[in-house]
């Protein structure tokens, strides 16, 4: 298995990244029906390498909604502060409406009580209709997914303290090419480079495994998960295989997705739905009159939150209470229900949401027993009743929660994000292998293609890993038209009627075989086509080619033209050869003495007049690029690079807008705090009085009156611009003050420390003179001079500052002084660091005067060394014995 996985590199906050840059970062969305999840892998130093970021709410899951009131775009939490008052503006489970048609989506959103204004587009799919001040505007699900995710962008850039572009996306399995496609377009909208999606059963087993030794063991893990919208059971398959590193045999552990099965229509949501049903039954039946509650949008808003509520009471209590002020009208509503009733409202559930995780052990073959672990997601999974039933069938006590239910799936792709960004390395292994969830099949059509097996056959079978290559040759001489469609009618992805997901007019193939039918081919004209399986699971068609193979007379160089040549080809030769070789020398014998001339004639003379080349028959291939035109059409067709560039523009102006609407949310607020601090600040601080005058004090709070009036009268619609020339108006006279008000007490601080540090100072040249007596005297005197320098800047300051009036900018700040005295210390500081010098080492030489001896007098250590040095050449020339002697002292005498 191993040859053919994709090594990951995984580290936990344990672990040390490898980096090619300091400032390198990757996020990834767990992008859900009801709510997203953020992760970055941020390599910042003194940050967790990998981390979930929050929101502005100190969150860490944020609402996937988009909402448009008042001509203001609100995301996330803003807009679910909206729900209950315009539920019609607030937009939800977009997700799981992009690639779907119309006639679904509709359908869909009826189901849940959405009351969104919708139209078909151009396409057959869904658009949300937003009145603004400019008109009536249609936004696409790829465009509010592409606002979402920009939210995400903003999560993590905040989080990083970086900007950030690169992301991978969690995706459910059971996402078709439309739904993908999708996904990804709205993330380029959104700015984002999409590195990949990724399956979300991909995600929890990378989290799973990355701690874990799997050497000794091989397991089967089912990751069974039960969001807000879905449900599927994923069968795991982990295991480890030897491989050398650096020379020694290590083990890396790996893991293979063997198979999935879902349900795309179960959720966590069913369960709400039951209880809103019931809930609504039980309010009109104590109204009466014939009220249906489910007829108005902002009541059933407002049951569908508080159910919500209700619904996880129930998962940690055996009874429930719920309220609804104003449900209708001005009718509250209360009531209760039992865990008890609520299983019961939600018997067919219990027994479907078994199917996903019996057909992944039936397929597989397997029985319970040989499943090592069931590992339980998704926020769903925590009603009791649900794990009661999968313990159950599974015939085991406890169930496996090992993992964080709501972010295991966005840590694990952080992991995936980490591999595969260009500006991390990890250092950590786990090999990974996903499949595609759907086979597909190819389909030839065209002029000359009978319909047969032969024109359609499979392509990608089911769990086929990801990424891969696929080639297919086809035996054609005209153009023709190729059809990309789901394997089985059977198994579609929701909201799906019909299997075809693509076709291709290939073109050109009849011109290049009209161009070479009258070559002479070797065989029949071919078409190669070339698909892909990316990583994130789009099939697309890449390339054709048409390859033409022809036998074709070519002049080659003629081989055996040198003497040395022909003496080893007639080494070679046949009987033939020898004879003609043997004629020729006998008739060189009767020629006597011509002979001789005759062998003397030169190589090159006799190259040039034997031919250089011949010809011969060879096979040679041409290949000619195809046209290749994509033709679809439906929900499934992606945004045409027109609407794309028009949505993009829509996008960046509502982005701006968010900015100058946040901007000026700010400033008011920041208004706001300035006049109401100010004024407690002047009723508070006794010393406020002691550095501006009546005059100034009454000016002031007249100004501040003045701008407070003007914040909640004309003000309200102010813009940022205004705000902040209002503030800035009010600083100008406040600032001063309130310097004046710092100085007061910081100054004659600084100055005291400043005093203190002159006094210690004397004490440390003191300590210089009788400990570090090789330190540089002019240095020394140096500090000297400095400090006696601030000292006197010191006294003229102080005395010109008791001259000076209080109400008046200070002489002289306790920044300057502070900043004086800094640059004293670190000239103190860079002395007191000269380390003490090394004694210096006399180099012994030979004594002329005492045999064997090492003369160490310095007087005459200079003529010692020239004579030592004559000495030492001239023995070298007389006797190498002598030299080697000399040499191993003087080695003797290095050790030393």
């Amino acid at each position: 298995m191993a040859s053919f996985l994709t090594i990951f590199t995984i580290i936990l906050s344990s672990l040390q990244f490898l980096i090619s840059h300091s400032h390198s970062a990757v996020f990834t969305v767990d992008l859900g029906s009801e709510s997203l999840k953020v992760a970055v892998v941020n390599l910042k130093p003194g940050q967790i390498p990998i981390s979930v970021a929050i929101n502005e709410m100190s969150k860490r899951k944020s609402p996937a909604l988009v909402s448009f009131n008042s001509g203001d775009r609100l995301l996330a939490e803003e807009a679910a502060g909206l729900v209950a008052r315009y539920p019609q503006n607030v937009f939800s489970q977009i997700r799981d409406l992009v690639g779907k048609p119309y006639d679904f989506a509709t359908k869909y959103l009826d189901s849940a009580y959405l009351p969104f204004e919708v139209e078909p587009d151009s396409r057959g799919a869904v658009s949300f209709k937003v009145d603004n001040e400019n008109g009536t505007v249609y936004y696409s699900p790829e465009e509010l997914v592409a606002m979402v995710l920009s939210y995400a962008v903003s999560l993590a850039e905040f989080h990083s303290k970086i900007p950030i572009k690169d992301a991978v996306i969690t995706v459910p399995p059971y996402f078709g090419q439309s739904e993908r496609k999708g996904i990804i377009q709205a993330a380029n909208l959104a700015g984002i480079n999409v590195l990949s999606l990724i399956n979300e059963h991909s995600g929890a087993a990378l989290q799973y495994g990355i701690d874990k030794d799997f050497s000794n063991e091989t397991r089967h893990v089912i990751f069974y998960d039960m969001g807000s919208g879905s449900t599927y059971a994923a069968l795991v398959y982990f295991s480890a295989y030897k491989s050398k590193e650096y020379g020694k045999s290590v083990w890396v552990n790996q893991f293979q997705v063997k198979d999935v099965r879902w349900n795309p229509e179960l959720g966590g949501q069913n369960m709400e739905m039951r209880l809103v049903e019931y809930f609504a039954n039980e309010f009109n039946a104590q109204v009466g009159n014939g009220i249906d509650v489910r007829k108005f949008p902002k009541s059933m808003a407002k049951l569908k939150k508080q159910v919500k509520r209700t619904k996880e009471i129930l998962s940690a209590n055996t009874a429930a209470p719920i309220s609804v002020e104003s449900l209708h009208g001005e009718i509250d509503f209360r009531s209760t229900i039992t865990r008890e009733k609520f299983e019961e409202l939600c018997k067919d559930i219990w027994e479907k949401s078994l199917l996903p995780v019996k057909e992944v052990i039936e397929n597989s073959g397997l029985s319970v027993d040989q499943i090592y672990a069931v590992e339980l997601i998704g926020g769903a999974t925590r009603v009791p009743k649900l794990q009661a039933k999968l313990q159950e069938f599974l015939g085991r006590k406890e169930l496996d929660r090992h993992l964080d239910a709501d972010e295991a799936i966005v840590l694990g792709a952080a992991l995936h994000a980490a591999n595969i960004s260009d500006g991390i390395k990890l250092n950590r292994k786990l090999g990974m292998v996903d499949g595609s969830l759907y086979g597909f099949v190819y389909e030839l059509n065209g002029p000359d293609i009978s319909k047969d097996e032969s024109s359609r056959q499979l392509l990608v079978p089911r769990m086929k890993k990801l990424p891969s290559k696929i080639f297919r040759s086809i035996k054609h001489n005209k153009d023709f038209e190729v059809s990309l469609a789901y394997e089985s009618e059977n198994q579609l992805p929701p909201g799906v009627s019909s299997p075809q997901i693509a076709q291709y007019q290939i073109s050109g193939l009849t011109d290049a075989s009209e161009k070479y039918s009258s070559r002479n081919l070797s065989s029949p004209i071919k078409a190669n086509i070339h698909f892909s399986l990316s990583r994130s699971g789009v099939l697309s068609l890449d390339r054709a080619d048409a390859v033409i193979e022809t036998m074709e007379w070519v002049e080659v160089p003629k081989k055996n033209l040198t003497i040395e040549n022909s003496t080893i080809s007639s080494n070679q030769s046949n009987e033939a050869g020898a004879a003609n070789s043997s004629e020729e020398s006998n008739e060189n014998l009767k020629t006597g003495s011509g002979s001789s001339k005759t062998s003397n004639i030169s190589t090159e003379e006799q190259n040039a007049k034997e031919p250089t080349t011949e010809r011969k028959l060879r096979k040679r291939t041409f290949r000619a690029p195809l046209k290749i035109v994509e033709k679809i059409t439906g929900p499934g067709v992606s945004l045409s690079k027109e609407f794309l560039a028009e949505a993009k523009g829509r996008l960046e102006a509502l982005d701006k807008k968010d900015a100058e609407r946040k901007r000026t949310a700010e400033l008011k607020n920041n208004l706001e705090g300035y006049i109401y601090t100010t004024k407690e600040k002047i009723e508070t601080l006794e010393d406020f009085e002691r550095v501006s005058t009546a005059e100034e004090r009454q000016s002031f709070i007249e100004k501040l009156d003045q701008v407070q009036d003007w914040l909640y009268m004309d003000g309200e619609d102010a813009n940022a611009d205004e705000f902040q020339e209002r503030l800035d108006t009010l600083k100008a006279v406040g600032d001063p003050i309130f310097f004046r008000l710092k100085e007061l007490t910081a100054r004659p601080l600084e100055v005291e420390h400043a005093h203190k540090y002159l006094g210690e100072l004397k004490q440390i040249v003191q300590e210089w003179k009788a400990k570090k007596s090789w330190l540089p005297k002019e240095r020394v005197d140096e500090v000297l001079g400095d400090a006696e320098k601030l000292k006197k800047w010191l006294d003229e300051k102080e005395t010109e500052q008791k001259k000076a009036s209080v109400f008046s900018a200070p002489v002289f700040t306790s920044e300057e002084v502070y900043l004086k005295v800094l640059l004293l210390q670190n000239k103190v500081s860079s002395i007191n660091r000269i380390p003490k010098p090394k004694p210096k080492i006399q180099k012994p030489v030979k004594n002329e005067s005492e045999s064997g001896g090492w003369k160490t007098d310095n007087s005459s250590s200079t003529s010692t060394d020239s004579s030592s040095s004559s000495s030492d050449q001239s023995a070298n020339n007389s006797n190498n014995e002598t030299d080697e002697k000399v040499d191993d002292q003087a080695e003797v005498h290095d050790e030393l």
